[in-house]
């Protein structure tokens, strides 16, 4: 990887939702969906979606921090999912869709125990943040079929229902920030 980018680790509910929204992100090199802070190397979806592996569905992001700053991308993803519901997002309930930041270096912890305090702070939510600040975890990339979900299946009926309202709503609220004007 080139020096002058960063890595990112997030879990906040299914990952075709959040790589659909941070695919977008001017400053994102990549964003690749997977799974960690399990206990089980190399797992599969199947294995994941029973709960028993420990991990998470989360999005692996390469990101320029010249262009789109750690705390940025943590603005969106706190924008995007609820992270007051400990283990579910909507109607996908499990621990393996629980809110979670795995941290790649103290700068990124500090950054995200931060950024929690002040939004809780500001009373946004009815109930307090429950995302999980986790040291960095291996990472296993998700099957070739979950990668670029909503991108190769917009008509799908979870595309259309769930991930479209969240990329639209995301568009709208950080415009500003979208790569090359899309």
């Amino acid at each position: 990887m080139e020096a002058d980018f960063e890595v990112a680790t997030l879990g906040g509910g299914c990952f075709w939702c959040l790589e659909a929204v941070f695919e977008q992100l001017a400053g994102v090199r990549s964003v690749v969906s997977g799974y960690s802070g399990g206990h089980v190397d190399d797992p599969d979806y199947a294995a994941v979606c029973t709960g028993s592996t420990g991990h998470a569905e989360v999005v692996r992001i390469t990101f320029d921090p010249a262009r789109c700053s750690y705390r940025q991308l943590l603005e969106v993803f706190f924008a995007i999912h609820d992270p007051t519901t400990k283990d579910r997002q909507g109607h996908d309930v499990g621990s393996q869709y629980r809110s979670v930041i795995f941290c790649h270096s103290p700068g990124q912890q500090a950054t995200a125990a931060s950024l929690i305090r002040e939004l809780d702070e500001a009373g946004l939510w009815p109930a307090p943040i429950v995302t999980e600040l986790r040291p960095e975890a291996p990472f296993f990339p998700a099957e070739t079929y979950h990668r670029e979900y909503y991108r190769r299946n917009p008509g799908q009926g979870y595309c259309q229902v769930v991930i479209g309202p969240k990329v639209a709503s995301f568009r709208k609220k950080f415009a500003g920030r979208l790569k090359d004007g899309r």
